[in-house]
């Protein structure tokens, strides 16, 4: 579980477009600490759990989804990358609406 939340870390924090020391920081770890979180090396991810939502806006569901996908379904790890992508492209589409509708209300 830990290397899947790490990856998943890794990819939300390169999403947003920080490095891992801003992420540290926001966290008050160190870098190599967060580091070993994204490599799944540490359970700490667990304990900054709230925080890592907040700063990646997205919901302990969202955080953890990944995990439950692969047990519920018992997925072949080389599919994973295909369910990430299917479900980060689901995420655009729904974002890309949440726009236009607060473009509408603007109007």
């Amino acid at each position: 579980m830990n290397r899947i939340i790490g990856n998943r870390l890794k990819f939300l924090r390169r999403n947003k477009g920080m490095s891992q020391e801003q992420v540290a920081d926001y966290l008050h770890v160190s870098q190599s600490a967060y580091a070993r979180m994204e490599s799944g090396e540490s359970h700490s991810w667990a304990i900054h759990f709230k925080e890592i939502c907040r700063l990646f806006a997205v919901s302990p569901e969202e955080l953890v989804k990944v995990e439950r996908v692969l047990k519920e379904e018992n997925l072949n790890p080389d599919l994973i990358s295909v369910k990430l992508i299917e479900q980060y492209e689901q995420r655009i589409i729904e974002l890309k609406e949440t726009i236009e509708n607060l473009k509408d209300k603007k109007r």
